[in-house]
């Protein structure tokens, strides 16, 4: 069955051009000019993945994103045209699963649509039988999607998730910045080094006592990443 997507973007034209190029890679499209509107489809159609513009009247891509979580937790990516966006989306951590920047290329948005439903098929129960982890005072539960620190709740965000989970099930082992860029995002991302190192810098943030001088991931120069088993 082909995936339907929901389009959310208060510009016509890109709208009808993101549109074609989608139908055209298979994929079933509703859209929307606003997020209202977006949220009343979203409830009739029930759309497998939102790509959802940041910018927009009424309710913004934000606020929407929080609803659409609610509702079904259905993966989102956003779109934006302005750089302090992308700063707002990384501070607050809402759980979108990808963003893209404007003008889009199609090419690349695709790339990024079958990168979130492979890891959401990843995630899904019925593609999973790993039980809890324990790593030291670390606790991740892969099914429930849950983390703890000595015992205290933590919240990541899709990747953060998959990120400490990988380094989790290789405790002691140096895990190099291409294979964790080829596992959770995909190899079409392959030489994209940059999100690692943003990602590991929010995860330390979470998981550390002292994220300047991180004790559980750490940095192995000029091979990659691992996790100390003993590291608090």
């Amino acid at each position: 069955m082909n995936k339907r997507l929901l389009l959310v973007d208060d510009d016509t034209l890109m709208r009808r051009s993101l549109t074609f190029g989608l139908e055209r890679a298979g994929y079933k499209i509703g859209s929307a000019a606003n997020a209202e509107d977006a949220l009343e489809i979203a409830n009739q159609q029930h759309p497998d993945l939102v790509i959802l513009d940041i910018n927009m009247p009424g309710m913004d891509g934000l606020q929407a994103l929080v609803h659409f979580k609610k509702q079904a937790n259905i993966p989102v990516i956003f779109l934006t045209a302005r750089r302090r966006d992308l700063d707002e989306i990384m501070g607050l951590e809402l759980g979108a699963d990808d963003y893209i920047t404007k003008p889009v290329n199609l090419d690349v948005l695709l790339a990024r649509i079958k990168a979130v439903f492979r890891r959401v098929e990843l995630k899904s129960p019925a593609s999973t039988s790993e039980n809890p982890l324990v790593v030291g005072d670390l606790f991740l539960d892969p099914v429930g999607h849950q983390v703890k620190s000595a015992g205290q709740p933590v919240e990541l965000t899709p990747r953060e998730f998959e990120l400490l989970h990988l380094l989790m099930r290789n405790p002691g082992r140096v895990i190099s910045n291409e294979e964790l860029i080829v596992t959770i995002w995909g190899p079409e991302f392959s030489g994209q080094p940059q999100a690692v190192y943003v990602h590991i810098r929010w995860l330390r943030k979470k998981i550390e006592v002292d994220p300047n001088n991180p004790k559980r991931i750490l940095t192995v120069h000029g091979l990659g990443y691992k996790l100390d088993p003993g590291g608090k």
